[in-house]
């Protein structure tokens, strides 16, 4: 780590950390939302171990609290390749992970192993009876495995298909197969766009109550949508903050939450953003508008936040701790400031938090 670097000359090395494994939690909380809580004030750098529960008590009447309600969708699919001869499932598993949903209605897909599925094969994919579910053809290929899938269902919608065969698909990190709990645990309680192949994590901590206890405390809050595609677990190929491109998301502004806001930046109230993706979604909204504070719309943004952004609609941030040398860490080294940052995190090891999607969290304030 060089402190004598400008924010342009950056490395991704420079967002680096010990992480012992067994603070990767690999399990929920027993109980969602008993979680432990670092805050972290930005002004002074000074830490305090907290617990998720008291966070109404460090929020302010009158903040605004966006959250992204996208729902994670049971992306993880196993298929047989189809003999077209004999219009059968051929032998040999195949493993197919969705990563984007296009406008037409095609799935961009992972799959493994991909060398022997080309274009023009047809996938089955059926429930543990045997009974096909859905079919899909593969339409184009890409690099690093990727497949471009046209779906067709067997009498289901797409969505109930998946609900049927699928299985939720957990981050690489958690070293175990799906469970039954995980269509809970890894989804927030308000997730209702489907959408998204993996988890806005940082709402998995709260609870109905919780919602509850920040509306009695004068806390209001709002959703937007943001489907969280694969490219959050791509590792960053580049050596320099200023070569890295990440993948393009889909979001919504919604009409609610877009006047919300400009209601609370005209009364001098705090935004607060759970999550990296809601910071994405807020700063990339605010980037692009041409008034200064955003209207509702649907696009999609790749927006990089690093170190030097000048944050126009976030206050104030709830999030959980990120890989090492990851984009997600850089964003919050962005708002907090980097030494303090990976100040706080080497203190979150130290008094053995859990990291990552099923772990703690951190509250900038």
């Amino acid at each position: 780590m060089n402190p004598a670097r400008t924010d342009d000359e950056l490395l991704v090395s420079d967002f680096d950390f010990a992480l012992p494994e067994e603070l990767i939690a690999q399990e929920p909380p027993a109980v969602r939302g008993a979680s432990r809580m670092l805050h972290l004030d930005r002004a002074s750098g000074v830490v305090a171990d907290r617990q998720f529960a008291d966070l109404p008590a460090l929020l302010q009447s009158g903040d605004l609290i966006v959250l992204n309600n996208s729902r994670v969708i049971p992306a993880r699919l196993f298929a047989r390749r189809v003999n077209l001869r004999e219009r059968q499932p051929a032998t040999g598993e195949i493993e197919v992970l969705l990563a984007e949903l296009h406008a037409d209605g095609e799935w961009t897909a992972l799959v493994r192993p991909g060398r022997k599925i080309r274009v023009g094969d047809e996938l089955d994919f059926s429930d543990a009876s045997g009974q096909s579910v859905l079919r899909a053809e593969v339409v184009a290929t890409g690099e690093f495995g990727q497949r471009r899938l046209r779906f067709a269902a067997a009498g289901l919608d797409f969505f109930a298909a998946l609900d049927r065969i699928g299985h939720m698909p957990l981050p690489p990190y958690i070293h175990r197969s799906d469970e039954p709990a995980d269509r809970e645990r890894y989804q927030t309680v308000y997730a209702a766009q489907h959408g998204s192949v993996a988890a806005p994590t940082a709402g998995l901590h709260f609870t109905p109550e919780m919602l509850g206890a920040l509306a009695a405390r004068g806390v209001d809050h709002r959703f937007v949508t943001l489907h969280v595609g694969l490219g959050t677990f791509a590792p960053l190929r580049v050596e320099r903050l200023a070569e890295i491109h990440l993948h393009r998301e889909p979001y919504t502004l919604p009409e609610e939450t877009a006047e919300a806001i400009h209601i609370a930046r005209r009364e001098g109230r705090r935004i607060v953003a759970v999550g990296t993706t809601v910071v994405r979604t807020l700063e990339h909204c605010a980037l692009t508008a041409q008034h200064g504070l955003p209207t509702a719309h649907t696009g999609s943004t790749e927006i990089f936040l690093s170190p030097g952004h000048c944050f126009r609609l976030v206050d104030a941030m709830l999030t959980n701790f990120h890989l090492p040398q990851s984009s997600l860490l850089m964003l919050v080294s962005a708002f907090a400031g980097r030494e303090r940052v990976l100040a706080a995190y080497r203190h979150a090891v130290e008094q053995r938090y859990r990291f990552f999607s099923y772990g703690d969290c951190i509250l900038l304030t």
